[in-house]
């Protein structure tokens, strides 16, 4: 049985002219690092939020384990570009808050919520977080709230890991140290990871599999399988296959999004702007 299986999906939002989803069918299997890339409006961020049950799709079926996704579940864990952490409550207390709002909702009791305590001790280990474990968020870097988020998804256990641009925001170095992290992360916990990315080089090096999708309606456009093993390390990044798999997705980008340099065109803006 494929972990997620999309199977001829469409999402039109009321009043528009297009498709913001045409006809996807894709299946991810369990324990795959799936990465998606495309121009802006491709509909992969729609995609995803489709899977974590946040859209209803107007078409098609979307199958979980072989269950419909109606709406949001526990076994699916979502982290966004912004952490969305909650400022009145410190880096512990965020990451255990999915088991203290199921005792509310009178699905744990409270012993249970207290032995969980001994796995987001683990959770702050992993992200190396244990020294901030009592701070408020406002008092941590954009990589150190991204973590918390990352582990707070992670608290109730899910099967699968969707992210949407999770590093969009952080600086350059931080994001290699982040991309490490995930990949013991997927290693460590068998997570089925779904990721949305603009960063080529990004969905290239964290991926098993890449969906190339195209807008205009959105659509999946080419799958591409990473030529790298399963062990990676950030020098990879400058490997001829890593290198010659970048152009190819590149230009696939600019070919769907009608993004092709014309010469003429920029002759003439240059001459223009010469004469002004």
């Amino acid at each position: 049985m494929h972990k997620i299986d999309v199977r001829h999906v469409f999402k039109r939002y009321e009043g528009a002219s297009t498709d913001a989803l045409q006809d996807v069918s894709l299946q991810v299997q369990p324990n795959e690092f799936v990465t998606f890339v495309g121009a802006s409006g491709c509909g992969k961020s729609t995609l995803l939020r489709t899977i974590g049950g946040l859209e209803q799709h107007t078409g098609g079926e979307l199958l979980v384990d072989g269950r419909a996704v109606n709406g949001p579940g526990p076994d699916r864990g979502m982290v966004f570009q912004h952490y969305s952490l909650y400022p009145w409550m410190t880096v512990r207390e965020n990451i255990k808050f999915c088991r203290q709002l199921q005792v509310h909702r009178g699905k744990h009791s409270s012993a249970e919520v207290e032995a969980a305590g001994g796995r987001a001790d683990a959770l702050l280990r992993l992200m190396g977080l244990p020294h901030v474990a009592d701070a408020w968020p406002n008092q941590l870097s954009g990589g150190m709230q991204q973590r918390v988020a990352i582990a707070r998804a992670l608290m109730s256990r899910p099967d699968i890991l969707l992210m949407d641009e999770p590093f969009g925001a952080l600086d350059a170095q931080t994001r290699e140290v982040m991309h490490d992290l995930i990949r013991h992360v997927h290693r460590l916990e068998k997570t089925t990871i779904v990721f949305v990315t603009h960063d080529v080089e990004e969905a290239i090096y964290l991926g098993q599999r890449i969906v190339l999708m195209a807008p205009r309606p959105g659509r999946i456009d080419t799958l591409y399988d990473v030529p790298l093993p399963a062990e990676r390390s950030q020098d990879m990044k400058h490997s001829p296959a890593f290198l010659a798999l970048k152009r190819q997705i590149l230009e696939r980008i600019r070919e769907t999004s009608g993004m092709h340099t014309d010469t003429d065109l920029l002759d003439q803006l240059t001459r223009t702007a010469t004469t002004v």
